[in-house]
């Protein structure tokens, strides 16, 4: 097994061709002689201002790999780069503090990173603008509903001002309306800003309508087993013939994956 690399940004190259590179990664938890294979050999090139849905079922080690393009793990073999600095991580749940308002949640992630006091409450707004939540800096956490919970989320992981932004199936637990809403306001979001996104989901559908990549991972340990472009124009809808089209061609794929490792 190759030696393990530590995660690490590398800020030297301003022109990288990529935004992450997964080099090789595996990795396993456990003692030794009882370790569970959780990824094994996985390389990914994600390049700048691109969009890419992993795809998989439960328990294929998509948050894992995630967790360590972070920096939150470290691989047992291969090595990750993030040239653009650390990324940006949004989980399913929205992790917001709920004795702080909206805008505090969000300023919180600018004063980590060291943008002066003066600077916070304009560039909050600025966030909440883009995020289309005006007027909400002073509601709190329990004022908000599951979708504008979401949205504070994903202001407060653009406040990072990352090139990368890492999504945990960040959406899986909205009803389909406000999860189809947040697809649309995504994407836009995406197009404006030029940031590249590695985008967590179980659902196949989802990937299609989001991804101008989806990458299916199979199980027990997690493999890259196909990969898609999609070339189906921006914007899409989660019901539009072409996207249906190659979702029944990647589900079958997935159930295939499934069926190969024994999970139901």
């Amino acid at each position: 097994m190759a030696t393990a690399l530590t995660t690490q940004p590398d800020e030297s190259n301003d022109t990288a061709p990529h935004a992450a590179r997964i080099e090789h990664v595996s990795k396993s938890f456990g003692r030794p002689g009882a370790q569970q294979h959780v990824l094994d050999d996985i390389t990914i090139d994600v390049a700048p201002g691109e969009f890419v849905c992993l795809l998989g079922a439960s328990g294929c080690g998509k948050s894992t790999l995630l967790n360590l393009i972070a920096g939150l793990d470290e691989p047992s073999a291969g090595g990750i780069q993030t040239p653009g600095g650390r990324p940006a991580l949004m989980f399913q749940e929205h992790a917001l503090f709920p004795w702080l308002t909206a805008g505090k949640n969000i300023e919180l992630a600018l004063r980590m990173r060291g943008v002066p006091r003066a600077g916070w409450r304009p560039e909050t707004e600025r966030l909440l603008e883009l995020v289309r939540l005006q007027g909400a800096y002073g509601k709190r956490v329990h004022e908000l509903s599951g979708g504008m919970r979401q949205r504070v989320a994903l202001a407060r992981a653009l406040a990072q001002d990352s090139q990368l932004l890492l999504m945990d199936e960040p959406f899986a637990a909205l009803d389909a309306i406000t999860r189809d809403v947040l697809h649309e306001e995504l994407t836009r979001i995406w197009s404006e800003t030029n940031l590249s996104v590695l985008f967590v989901t179980h659902n196949v559908r989802e990937a299609v309508r989001l991804a101008q990549r989806v990458i299916l991972l199979s199980s027990r340990p997690g493999r890259i087993a196909r990969e898609w472009t999609v070339d189906i124009p921006q914007p899409r809808r989660i019901e539009d013939a072409a996207v249906a089209e190659l979702s029944v061609e990647i589900t079958e794929q997935l159930r295939g994956e499934i069926r190969r490792h024994g999970q139901h």
